[in-house]
């Protein structure tokens, strides 16, 4: 039977390189979309073997450009997000408009798969426009094709994120770190190979008409993730809570930066529970467990932010 071909947009992301090295590595063909070849294609292109990767542009959305792409496809999968607004960049065309046209496409040109990539924890945050685009995300995917799956992950954590290494910079240049929320906030932080085995199987299985909740192995509070981290680069922080009106203030001044550190949507987003909902299936329902802790992961990378790199000694647990 011939490989499935499958068109990633959002290739260049941490979730996409992975998730490419995954897909090509088993012989399927894939055909990475980036807005920037020139600034991005250096990257994909050791992901995968000569012939099984097609690097394409599209500074801009074409929808007769991607019709033409899709025709030579039978999987499409969405990876593109923000977390952030800027310009045109807002959340509503990128979670909605977005995947609500490329799901329309995948309808009439009859697509095996759709997987669209949202997000946990969305459903209670009312008050967040990063949260509500996400969920009108779903229902126009719904709606439009039922060939759909969408993935509902965590935080995503790897040594290409943005999450644990800005922590992890922001740890080790300071004494004292603010915490929202009294860092009582539960996340099931999945590592990114796990999650592109998700999608491996999903594509394998030929799994369709599904929302799936995608968690790592075990359940972590804010603070217990913040000292995770500071632990493993040896650094001792003070943690300082912040009334919620204090930190509204600090975080209009965060979100001014040109990449902020924390906007005043994301601390909306951070009083709500980043955990399994109870709804939907998971991946372990799935029988794809996710098994990578979240501690032994990033001990693997947290050198980078240790004096001496990998060379430095570790502090010992009674300092």
């Amino acid at each position: 039977m011939k490989p499935k071909e499958i068109l990633v947009f959002g290739a260049t992301g941490q979730i996409g390189r992975h998730l490419i090295r995954k897909l090509t590595k088993n012989n399927y063909k894939v055909i990475a979309v980036t807005r920037n070849i020139h600034q991005k294609g250096y990257i994909l292109k050791t992901q995968a073997n000569p012939g099984y990767l097609e690097i394409v542009e599209m500074k801009s959305f074409d929808i007769d450009k991607i019709q033409s792409l899709m025709t030579n496809c039978s999987v499409c999968i969405n990876l593109v997000g923000i977390l952030f607004e800027k310009k045109k960049n807002n959340f509503i065309n990128i979670h909605t408009n977005f995947p609500d046209q490329l799901s329309k496409l995948c309808n009439i040109l009859k697509l095996d798969q759709f997987i669209h990539i949202s997000s946990l924890g969305i459903e209670d945050a009312i008050d967040s426009k990063y949260a509500n685009s996400k969920i009108e995300g779903e229902k126009v995917v719904n709606k439009n094709f039922h060939q759909s799956v969408i993935l509902r992950p965590s935080i995503v954590y790897s040594v290409d994120d943005n999450f644990t290494t800005n922590f992890m910079s922001l740890l080790s240049m300071f004494p004292f770190l603010p915490i929202y929320y009294k860092g009582k906030t539960k996340f099931t932080p999945i590592h990114v190979t796990d999650l592109t085995e998700i999608i491996f199987e999903i594509i394998k299985r030929n799994i369709t008409n599904q929302t799936i909740e995608c968690i790592g192995p075990e359940v972590l509070s804010f603070k217990d993730i913040i000292l995770k981290l500071s632990i493993s680069i040896d650094k001792k922080i003070l943690l300082i809570p912040l009334s919620p009106l204090f930190a509204k203030i600090t975080t209009k001044i965060l979100e001014k930066f040109p990449k902020p550190i924390l906007t005043t949507d994301q601390l909306k987003l951070l009083k709500y529970d980043n955990i399994i909902s109870g709804k939907y299936k998971t991946n372990f329902d799935l029988g794809i467990n996710s098994n990578k802790k979240f501690e032994n992961e990033i001990a693997k990378y947290s050198f980078n932010w240790k004096k001496g790199g990998q060379f430095s000694k570790k502090i010992s647990n009674n300092n």
